[in-house]
């Protein structure tokens, strides 16, 4: 109580001599509100038990990577069941109180190759029985979302073989399929959406056609960016459009042969640049 009466004092006494001194004081602004395991406006928050009891572990971005063990990892801090408890793969509910709609996905690194969930603002629901306690990272996500630009391709190095998804490995084809999968969350393979191939880059215009997949003139980031010139095409992965109307894409076998670039480009028809973009979400 002491220390509250002389800081009261204090701030009484700064503002008094502002005033006689003619200065203008000016609130400081308000701080963004730690985690302290309560669910504030504006963050995004795990209860350790169905129903959005037990203890609630807060944040106001994205996270990759949660962590295994304590010290480091992120743990539930309200009270109630589950206090200090790592939140990796233990939670069962959630409340997205942000004005972004968050993806929960199944795998750390926004990796939604297996299984992920979309939460829209306001949501407050249980996790389904897929993401219930397999938790792994969270993503804010919206039209102005952005991906970091990173090559985390898991066939790096590899010239020849079938992927998974029925693509060459080392092609830009695998890549951007891969990075629709593990990034985007779509359970994208050559035969998506009922075709009998997606083929080569420059025919994926016309497979998302028939497969009712829309195709825009103008990128965003998620989508899939499309040449259509030369003898296979080329596609990339749009990681981010900036305010000057470039964008920027990571690809595969592009500037160095079955090999990761990334690079900023504009909307257009010449060999380095993409005139269709394919949005699957």
């Amino acid at each position: 109580m002491p220390g509250t009466i002389v800081r009261a004092i204090g701030t009484l006494g700064a503002a008094v001599l502002a005033a006689t001194l003619g200065i203008l004081v000016v609130a400081a602004p308000a701080r963004a509100a730690a985690r302290d395991g309560v669910c504030d406006s504006g963050e995004f928050c795990y209860y350790y038990n169905s129903d959005h009891a037990g203890s609630i572990s807060d944040h106001t971005g994205s996270l990759a990577d949660y962590g295994t063990t304590q010290p480091s990892c992120y743990e539930f801090r309200g009270a109630g069941n589950g206090q200090g408890q790592c939140i990796k793969n233990n939670a069962a509910a959630a409340w997205n109180r942000t004005s972004s709609t968050v993806r929960v996905y199944y795998n750390s690194n926004y990796d939604g190759s297996y299984a992920h969930q979309d939460l829209a603002p306001g949501a407050k629901v249980n996790l389904n029985a897929t993401l219930k306690n397999n938790n792994a990272s969270h993503q804010l996500i919206s039209a102005g979302t952005s991906y970091p630009a990173r090559d985390d391709y898991p066939y790096k190095g590899q010239t020849s073989g079938i992927d998974p998804w029925n693509f060459y490995k080392g092609q830009c084809t695998s890549f951007a399929a891969w990075a629709l999968r593990s990034r985007v969350g779509v359970p994208f393979s050559n035969q998506y959406a009922g075709q009998d191939r997606w083929g080569n880059a420059k025919e994926w215009v016309a497979a998302a056609g028939r497969a009712g997949v829309p195709v825009h003139n103008s990128p965003r980031a998620g989508d899939i960016a499309v040449r259509l010139g030369g003898t296979y095409g080329h596609v990339a992965f749009v990681t981010r459009v900036n305010s000057n109307g470039t964008f920027e894409v990571d690809e595969y076998n592009y500037l160095y042969a079955d090999r990761y670039s990334h690079r900023t480009v504009t909307v257009g028809t010449a060999d380095s640049q993409f005139s269709r973009f394919i949005r699957f979400k």
